[in-house]
């Protein structure tokens, strides 16, 4: 009886680790507050908004280049501007109905000194670069399939996908949205932050 409950145990893991893209039992929130950013459960809030004075900041974030091998990018080729993450893989059902919506965003707001920047998980190099150049996104991921990059998100659940978060000009944690969003939702939200007294 007490192997079947562990191998009962161990086939629900499995399972709850393909089935669908986000779990939202490892829902996160920040706490902030002028240092460095951490995660801390939001009781099964999925959409968060930090006041400047409660904001963390996000720093050492970088990765390869989904496009360009070899490659370094991170929050620090983006200074003084508002960051979009994106955190997002192929295989990721969601992930290919927002797409579109963030190249949208991008493109609305690259003005107002706006950079979306995808981060990109448990994925292959070769579906991921299809996926980015059939959609013909411009902005551009972090290849990451072992999801090293979400270290300086402390805390971050991994196997939240899609998240986006939306970071300051000072790359201090806006916005975090764990679901699938929309250009009408998140363009809003962006242009307020881009809005913002430096």
């Amino acid at each position: 009886m007490k192997r079947l409950l562990v191998r009962f145990a161990l086939v629900a893991a499995a399972f709850a680790l393909v089935a669908g893209c986000a779990t939202q039992g490892d829902d996160a929130v920040s706490q902030g507050g002028g240092g460095e950013f951490t995660f801390v459960s939001p009781g099964g809030q999925t959409r968060l908004f930090y006041p400047p004075e409660q904001r963390g900041r996000v720093s050492g974030m970088s990765g390869e280049s989904l496009l360009e091998p070899n490659k370094q990018i991170g929050l620090d080729d983006f200074k003084d501007k508002v960051v979009v993450l994106n955190i997002w893989g192929s295989w990721c059902g969601p992930c290919r109905s927002e797409a579109d919506d963030l190249q949208a965003v991008q493109d609305k707001t690259a003005a107002q000194g706006v950079q979306v920047l995808g981060i990109n998980v448990r994925d292959s190099q070769t579906a991921a670069a299809d996926f980015n150049r059939d959609r013909k996104l411009t902005y551009p991921s972090i290849f990451d399939p072992s999801g090293r990059t979400l270290l300086a998100l402390r805390q971050f659940p991994r196997s939240t996908v899609p998240a986006t978060i939306v970071l300051d000009r000072q790359h201090r944690v806006a916005a975090v949205f764990l679901t699938e969003m929309l250009e009408s939702e998140l363009l809003p939200e962006v242009q307020k932050v881009a809005a913002e007294q430096s």
